[in-house]
């Protein structure tokens, strides 16, 4: 009898990019701050997901925050025009 030798799996797992704001250790985001918050959304107005921004849970609720409270000053608009 022949002993059967495991295969590799076909498929590598792709390394977790880091949490853009743990990089630059922000803890408070500031809604006035435009410039960065834009980054995160899209051309139509919508808050980009975590999967497509790398960001963590708890930082992502924040970020959610920080845009909702710009938009509330009239900062970021709520939608395209």
């Amino acid at each position: 009898m022949t002993k059967q030798v495991k295969e590799a799996p076909k498929f590598k797992r792709r390394k977790k990019r880091p949490c853009p704001f743990t990089i630059d250790q922000i803890n408070q985001l500031d809604p006035i701050n435009v410039d960065k918050l834009t980054r995160y959304i899209s051309d139509r107005g919508k808050i980009l997901p975590r999967r497509n921004t790398g960001v963590s849970a708890k930082k992502q609720r924040m970020l959610a925050n920080a845009i909702k409270r710009a938009r509330n000053l009239g900062l970021l608009p709520y939608c395209s025009e």
